[in-house]
């Protein structure tokens, strides 16, 4: 198969974009160039890679299927001119990392500096964002490493568990079962429930048990967990958040926390990396240091 790097680009422009236009304007080339490219490659693999959608396009059932490879493709490619740079100019190592807001808010950065001071040669970044975010940005190998909550349902990914992630029902310090026994789902018919944004992992766990106890109370999204926090202090309503985050308002007792029976199932923080390619050894080294740190 003669498959190009031009076809490839060009066909995850279209499926980005949903159009050869906005494909032509991202790539700065023609529209028939790409419809060249795209031409080229759906004959190269033997089947029509996309199909109209409207006055758009979008991939046909093949071309979803190959999306993921055209994906590894490219970013291995990037990948290994990104560490052929690094050999050519060994004395800097850089190490991107991607991590869920509540990590980053929390144990990420003491994480960075412990790793730093021990390898004070490696330049270290950060990009934080939601769960669907970061896992994007692993597998387009935009990132090296990455922390989250649950783990992701797909098999380019490694996933290692290296700390707990206890969840807390949060609510004002002052609100009547805080601090008290533990309730039962159905005693929370009724209350207010804070969510974060649509992708967040910790919003994805609220919205399992509101489903899985049946409980129809209203919902207010408040974006950030520190929205989340500042809400459930006035009394505006209730959310479980990783008890990471809200450390610092309980020792403070700016917010209480609900026992629940029966609790939420235990959770753990997964520090992943892309099981695509070869691994990085300044990967290997800071798997290594984050599993050490949790031992």
């Amino acid at each position: 198969m003669s498959v190009t790097l031009t076809q490839l680009r060009s066909f995850l422009a279209v499926v980005r974009s949903g159009s050869v236009t906005a494909a032509a304007d991202e790539l700065v080339v023609t529209q028939p160039s790409v419809s060249a490219a795209i031409t080229a490659l759906s004959r190269e693999v033997g089947t029509p890679l996309l199909q109209r959608d409207g006055r758009g396009v979008r991939p046909t059932p093949a071309g979803d299927a190959f999306a993921p490879y055209a994906t590894d493709v490219i970013g291995l490619l990037d990948k290994g001119r990104r560490a052929a740079r690094e050999a050519a100019a060994a004395s800097e190592r850089v190490l991107r990392i991607a991590a869920v807001t509540t990590a980053a808010e929390s144990f990420v950065p003491g994480l960075m500096q412990a790793f730093s001071t021990e390898h004070p040669e490696v330049r270290l970044g950060l990009a934080v964002g939601n769960r669907d975010q970061v896992l994007d940005w692993l597998v387009t190998h935009e990132a090296d490493v990455a922390f989250g909550g649950r783990p992701p349902n797909d098999e380019r990914l490694d996933a290692r568990p290296f700390r707990p992630n206890a969840l807390l029902l949060v609510s004002a310090a002052d609100d009547p079962l805080a601090g008290g026994r533990p309730v039962s789902p159905t005693e929370l018919g009724g209350r207010t429930w804070l969510l974060r944004e649509p992708h967040s992992g910790t919003r994805s766990a609220n919205e399992e048990f509101l489903t899985a106890n049946a409980l129809h109370g209203e919902t207010l999204t408040v974006g950030s967990n520190g929205a989340i926090r500042q809400a459930a202090r006035i009394g505006l309503g209730i959310s479980f958040l990783s008890a990471d985050a809200v450390t610092s308002d309980l020792d403070s007792g700016l917010l209480g926390v609900i026992a629940i029976d029966p609790a939420p199932p235990p959770r753990a923080w997964h520090v992943m990396r892309v099981a695509v390619g070869p691994a990085p050894p300044l990967v290997d080294e800071f798997v290594a240091f984050v599993s050490a740190s949790a031992a």
